[in-house]
């Protein structure tokens, strides 16, 4: 979806979702109305956000207004990777093969396993007692 130049996608992680906006601009990503160095403390976690962009090579050409919620700091992070990956999709189809094989456009479905009733986990049973 494009409106005077700006492109919108959804990302999603594990439980996370990022709703992405994107502008021509110098580069600036806001995340919930908060930088992304304030919003992201770990360095690793930055690098993740800004690894399509990088590997397209339009770092500093948009600025990126992302609304992020659901899941933890980590998902969160990827959720708003495939966002602007698919973002930039929009932008450009001809980033397709590039970042179709680097896995950015591939959503992250693992999510916790639910627990089933009359165990002690997803996995985990109660121990079972021969006498």
């Amino acid at each position: 979806m494009t409106a005077q130049n700006r492109y919108y996608a959804t990302g999603k992680r594990k439980t996370s979702i990022a709703r992405v906006w994107m502008t021509p601009g110098e580069g600036k990503i806001e995340i919930n109305k908060r930088d992304i160095a304030d919003y992201f403390p770990r360095e690793t976690l930055k690098a993740i956000v800004n690894q399509p962009l990088a590997l397209t090579g339009t770092e500093g050409q948009f600025n990126c207004y992302i609304l992020a919620n659901g899941g933890g700091i980590s998902g969160q992070a990827g959720a708003v990777k495939h966002g602007i990956a698919k973002a930039l999709l929009a932008y450009n189809p001809s980033f397709r093969p590039v970042l179709k094989k680097a896995g950015f456009l591939t959503r992250d479905a693992r999510k916790k396993e639910r627990k089933k009733y009359g165990q002690k986990g997803a996995r985990a049973r109660y121990q079972y007692s021969k006498r």
